[in-house]
């Protein structure tokens, strides 16, 4: 695997905020460009997502395609669509490419949640985005999910992410 061209950290107080630096790094974003999400169940990668679909004015409604495995949301303002991935159930980088992503990824914003280790191969400039959220007590109590901070970790890699800083 390749080095990173730049990484940096950031923390946010909450959801809101997550969202709203997602939405900052969305605005910076253009087809062609790959983004992979990773992080424990409740980290906020769709909510993150959400954010980065504001920024790049797609079409509202973003949840999870947990079940779907691909959402595709247009543009509402003639921009890049934004094609939402969750490779959570796939167990390979053969089936990421049954997912035929090949098809979009020149002309849309890919966002690939639980992508790690899978979907790499399908650029070498991405965004790897690596969530963590500051866990207390039961790791899987979601019930306070929006008022905790989370770190957000980013590495970029490739020319295209060259010399270029988001946060």
């Amino acid at each position: 695997m390749s080095s990173p061209v730049w990484s940096a950290e950031l923390t946010t107080s909450d959801a809101a905020r997550t969202r709203a630096v997602a939405a900052r790094i969305g605005g910076q974003l253009r087809a062609g460009d790959l983004v992979l999400l990773s992080g424990e169940l409740g980290a906020g990668k769709t909510t993150f997502t959400q954010g980065l679909g504001e920024g790049l004015g797609v079409r509202g409604g973003i949840i999870s395609p947990t079940f779907v495995l691909v959402r595709i949301h247009p543009s509402v303002s003639g921009g890049v669509p934004l094609v939402h991935v969750d490779a959570y159930r796939l167990e390979s980088a053969g089936e990421v490419d049954d997912l035929d992503l090949e098809s979009t990824l020149d002309s849309s914003v890919t966002v690939i949640e639980w992508g790690e280790g899978r979907v790499e191969h399908l650029s070498p400039n991405r965004l790897h985005i690596r969530l963590t959220r500051a866990v207390g007590g039961d790791a899987l109590d979601f019930e306070a999910d929006d008022d905790e901070p989370r770190t957000l970790s980013v590495q970029a890699y490739g020319e295209r992410w060259e010399g270029q800083k988001l946060l």
